[in-house]
């Protein structure tokens, strides 16, 4: 959504810059690395940093700040009134229970995908896979088939980022895709196939299958996957056991998105 610039509350924008500066990588911060994170003065940082620890969203020692109970405020609320977790978890509690595995369903927002749902628990599953989590959309198999579902013209604009030069995709384990050519043919791939299956390319010990999650007008809206071990996910196994099943949960779940 584009505004006007004179409805555009720019010290707003700055405090939520700060606020999505704690991340799994960060999760104290001082007003110097806020300020290089959020693309703001150190002055400005501190001053942010202060207002949001005096309005309980931080907790400080006098020089870190870490995100307070308070942020999950936000989450709740969306959780709460948001339509689609509510329509999808139904059909993940069942999909879990029948395939003895956890299964998510996910939304992309940017160069991320957030998990809106999820249902089930496996050793599996590594650390920061939880509900509301945000992950890399490249390295992961919900973030490929939502940027699979995109227009050439989309996805290439994706590709390019804000800059000037092509988007760099992180290498976050060493089977990470980091390779523009190499992850364009991956998405063509994923496009062709309309499921995706990545290994150990967000976190070690994470191998999952995913689908994309379509409205009765054809739209993708959403992608569900499943994480489970990597004897399962070998491709014979994975057709013939897996992709039935969340093939089958995608269809009952059309008409309601």
């Amino acid at each position: 959504m584009t505004i006007a610039k004179a409805d555009f509350i720019e010290g707003m924008a700055k405090g939520l810059a700060v606020l999505e500066s704690f991340d799994t990588e960060r999760q104290r911060l001082n007003a110097t690395l806020a300020s290089q994170r959020a693309g703001i003065t150190r002055a400005a940082a501190r001053r942010h940093l202060l207002t949001l620890a005096h309005l309980g969203y931080l907790d400080t020692d006098g020089s870190y700040f870490w995100l307070s109970p308070k942020v999950l405020r936000f989450s709740g609320s969306y959780l709460a009134s948001a339509r689609l977790p509510r329509l999808l978890q139904p059909t993940l509690n069942r999909l879990s229970a029948q395939l003895g595995e956890p299964v998510s369903a996910v939304v992309l927002d940017g160069t991320e995908v957030v998990i809106v749902a999820r249902s089930g628990s496996n050793e599996v599953l590594a650390y920061g896979l939880h509900l509301g989590a945000r992950l890399p959309a490249h390295a992961t198999s919900t973030g490929r088939v939502l940027l699979a579902a995109k227009t050439r013209s989309e996805f290439n604009a994706w590709m390019k980022g804000d800059g000037p030069a092509a988007r760099a995709l992180a290498r976050l384990t060493p089977r990470t895709v980091t390779e523009p050519r190499a992850f364009c043919a991956i998405i063509d791939q994923v496009r062709t196939a309309d499921w995706c299956i990545a290994h150990e390319e967000h976190e070690i010990g994470v191998h999952a299958l995913a689908v994309p999650l379509r409205n009765m007008q054809g739209r993708t809206v959403a992608a569900m996957n499943v994480v489970t071990s990597p004897q399962r996910l070998a491709p014979a196994v994975a057709q013939r056991e897996l992709l039935p099943a969340l093939l089958e949960a995608a269809r009952e779940l059309r008409p309601l998105l």
